[in-house]
């Protein structure tokens, strides 16, 4: 996207990671082969899953890394780094391997979402950046598919920009809430960016301008005939506002052939109000006229205005959905779990007294079993890279912290969820459209059991570790001295 291509992100880093790759580089290891995994430990809002997002733009970013002039000089200014490191990174492109998790994609607390395998300075680069459009979008894309679940079919449109954290959040924003089932935005370079739907009718401003309500909605009906919706909470809802939209259906659209697309409030009791605004457009020979509302909505106050009846046909989300204001930190991390040494990989860990935050050592994949009858997915698997994994059950999984629990799953089958995206620095993934990635998003949400999907205290999701992954796990910490 021009939009994205036209800025070099490339010193987007943090100060550290310049500091510890000039540290690698006076040490004589800027070659040797590092291993990364960027994983998340808790999902937002307690969910029972997370969805992923942000693959793309992280892939134009390592396609366009590269160290300027004016970069170089502002390091050198620094008086920090050497100028043989200097004279490297005048020189720097990404050579090293990315295995992603799709796009869209449901992912689980602990599992690998994005793997690193590159020269240390190289995979220590890419770290923020890896975390900053990965956790954003997820983030974004999460709350989003919250939202338009708790609709039940209902249409959500992101309405969130000018609440939007930053430019470049409204703009992602409104594409990870596409990804998450949003039927479009208010946000309109997005819709020229990425082809997500734009949708606007006017604010209050466009009422308050004329002399009465009536003149506001003729004046707005006869411009916009074929796409005709009206705000009708300026004044009055019930006295005034579909009142006088009425008459202008009546007065202007009816004459010319059109009928009315719709109604927004923004304002007030929106159960009650949408409940009597239905009856007296259906009274009118309006019962095609769609009822939208917003105002400050999320999945819970939407599931309930369904709850209690509400003639809401379209939902606009804005401040709650752009920055998933409830809880609003996709904690992804980025963390060293392997080494290469003589052309064998060797596991790294890191350890706490936090038993969440010890890590899962060396290069892995992450398989996912479904059920053959009825293809929901049941369980995530987390193995070593090189490990022979049987494509189908039966299969015997354990609990990684209560390893006592045990379940064998018969018919499954299993499928390997993360693509190779680079491959010794060039892109071999090709990339869906956003369209395709949304199809998917929606296809895979629903392969999980609804149990999971529960927005109050969700079944937790298995996600275990193969016997060799555990083993490696357990001989790192039975090692380590304190």
């Amino acid at each position: 996207m021009n939009w994205s291509n036209n800025r070099n992100l490339t010193m987007l880093v943090d100060f550290y990671e310049l500091t510890m790759s000039n540290g690698y580089f006076a040490q004589g290891r800027s070659d040797e082969i590092a291993v990364f995994d960027m994983f998340f430990r808790k999902i937002p809002d307690q969910a029972g899953f997370a969805i992923c997002a942000g693959l793309e733009q992280l892939v134009e970013y390592v396609k366009n890394l590269h160290f300027t002039d004016e970069d170089i000089e502002y390091l050198r200014s620094k008086k920090m780094f050497r100028e043989d490191f200097l004279q490297y990174l005048r020189n720097f492109k990404f050579s090293g391997d990315i295995w992603a998790m799709k796009e869209g994609t449901p992912i689980f607390p602990g599992e690998p979402v994005v793997t690193v395998v590159a020269p240390i300075i190289e995979a220590q680069l890419v770290e923020t950046m890896v975390l900053l459009t990965i956790n954003f979008q997820s983030l974004v894309a999460t709350k989003a598919n919250r939202i338009v679940r708790s609709a039940q079919g209902r249409s959500v449109f992101e309405f969130g920009s000018r609440r939007a954290q930053s430019y470049d959040a409204a703009i992602l924003g409104a594409r990870a809430a596409y990804i998450g089932g949003c039927s479009g935005t208010a946000c309109t370079i997005t819709d020229r960016e990425f082809e997500v739907p734009a949708m606007g009718t006017m604010a209050h401003s466009w009422v308050q301008l004329f002399d009465t309500e009536y003149e506001a909605f003729k004046a707005y009906a006869e411009i916009y005939p074929d796409s005709c919706t009206l705000l009708v909470d300026t004044y009055s809802v019930l006295k005034s506002g579909i009142p006088n939209a009425i008459k202008c259906f009546d007065e202007v659209l009816k004459p010319k052939g059109f009928r009315p697309k719709g109604v927004r409030i923004d304002s007030g009791d929106i159960a009650y109000l949408s409940k009597k605004m239905r009856k007296m457009l259906d009274d009118a020979g309006y019962s095609d006229c769609k009822i939208v509302a917003s105002n400050s909505l999320d999945e819970y106050l939407i599931r309930d205005l369904i709850l209690q009846g509400a003639q809401v046909d379209t939902f606009g989300v804005g401040e709650n959905l752009i920055t998933s204001k409830s809880d609003p930190v996709f904690g992804g991390v980025y963390k060293l779990v392997a080494v290469k040494e003589n052309g064998v990989f060797v596991p790294r860990i890191k350890i706490s007294e936090t038993v969440e935050k010890i890590t899962t050592p060396n290069l892995k994949k992450v398989y996912r079993l479904f059920k053959k009858d009825s293809g929901k997915a049941v369980a995530d698997y987390v193995t070593l890279f090189d490990e022979k994994v049987p494509t189908e059950g039966p299969i015997t999984l354990f609990d990684p912290l209560e390893t006592w629990k045990s379940k064998t799953f018969e018919d499954v089958e299993l499928r390997p969820m993360m693509e190779h995206i680079f491959a010794k620095g060039e892109c071999v993934y090709h990339l869906p459209s956003l369209n395709d990635i949304r199809s998917y998003c929606t296809a895979q949400v629903d392969a999980l059991w609804d149990e999971v999907k529960r927005f109050e205290n969700p079944h937790r999701y298995y996600v275990d570790l193969s016997e060799q992954c555990w083993n490696c796990k357990h001989m790192l910490l039975s090692q380590k001295q304190f």
